[in-house]
């Protein structure tokens, strides 16, 4: 990775796989966008970047390097794997390249106040992964061609996605007069089969047809 390479990803700007910080302040708060980043397609996290694309640098990035560092295998389960490499900008000032694969272990977590807490991207966003986009990627890294009865239940969430774009876990649970953990188990289990596609949100996810 050369510092050319670095500006070329930068001006991209933040999106699903590309995350930017100036300065490791917080590493508590950037752990979620490192389990984000495996957890989804994998990406790069920039440290030295302004939020506008611009490589500005950081002074004495490799302090702010084993900060982080620390954090992401002291915070995260299971432990990430990930390259990262240090470039100098000028003699104090420096820039941070994280690379994050879509991670075989995924989900990835922490484990906080009690309980564990994942994380997804969102295009440029991190949102907290559902109990229901849990399921879908524990279960996704290993199912294939998954295999359903296309019953009552299915051809009422059909017909109600017939009459909107999207549907949420509890539209869902009410139209079809289902108990919640059925319709849950119903929603993961199509997604799985690739028949939909979940797309997290802050407070309902929506699932909609594949390709919709």
């Amino acid at each position: 990775m050369t510092l050319q390479e670095v500006t070329r990803l930068a001006r991209q700007g933040e999106g699903l796989h590309i995350e930017f910080k100036k300065k490791v302040a917080h590493p508590e708060k950037i752990v979620r966008e490192v389990i984000a980043l495996a957890n989804t397609e994998g990406g790069h996290l920039l440290v030295g970047v302004d939020d506008d694309g611009t490589v500005s640098g950081q002074r004495y990035v490799e302090e702010d390097v084993y900060v982080l560092n620390k954090a992401i295998k002291e915070m995260i389960r299971p432990l990430v794997d990930f390259e990262h490499v240090v470039l100098p900008i000028t003699e104090k000032k420096g820039v941070a390249v994280y690379h994050f694969y879509r991670s075989p272990k995924r989900p990835h977590y922490l484990y906080e106040e009690g309980r564990k807490r994942s994380f997804v991207r969102v295009e440029d966003r991190t949102v907290q992964a559902s109990k229901e986009v849990w399921e879908i990627l524990r279960r996704g890294k290993k199912e294939k061609d998954i295999i359903f009865n296309y019953g009552e239940k299915e051809t009422k969430l059909m017909q109600a996605l017939g009459e909107r774009e999207a549907i949420t876990l509890k539209e869902y649970s009410k139209v079809a007069r289902l108990p919640r953990f059925i319709a849950s188990k119903t929603l993961v289990r199509l997604v799985l089969a690739n028949v939909l596609q979940v797309i997290p949100q802050e407070q309902e996810d929506l699932f909609k047809l594949k390709g919709n």
